[in-house]
């Protein structure tokens, strides 16, 4: 069973293709071997929408960066939402 999901894959292979970057500099910053993103690049390639058939596994430490940045993600729409309604409240004491 393959280690990355699909999705992860894809998101490699994008970055690859518009990204202005040397690809061992992308292969670093995903943790995975600049040879790997190739293999994938040609499989992606070859087969284009029957690429990747596997669901792939998500590492933990991945799952849980992605847990954290959801739950970040939430708090600052609620504050973002909280800090609309104060500017829109005060913009109307102004007038």
């Amino acid at each position: 069973m393959s280690r990355h999901s699909k999705e992860f894959k894809l998101e490699a292979i994008r970055l690859m293709n518009e990204q202005e970057r040397p690809i061992a500099e992308i292969a670093r910053e995903l943790g995975v071997k600049r040879t790997l993103l190739y293999r994938w690049r040609d499989e992606f390639n070859t087969k284009s929408g029957k690429a990747f058939k596997g669901s792939g596994r998500p590492r933990s430490d991945e799952m849980s960066e992605l847990s954290r940045l959801r739950q970040e993600n939430k708090a600052l729409k609620e504050e973002r939402d909280i800090l609309k309604k104060a500017a829109a409240y005060f913009a109307k004491d102004l007038k």
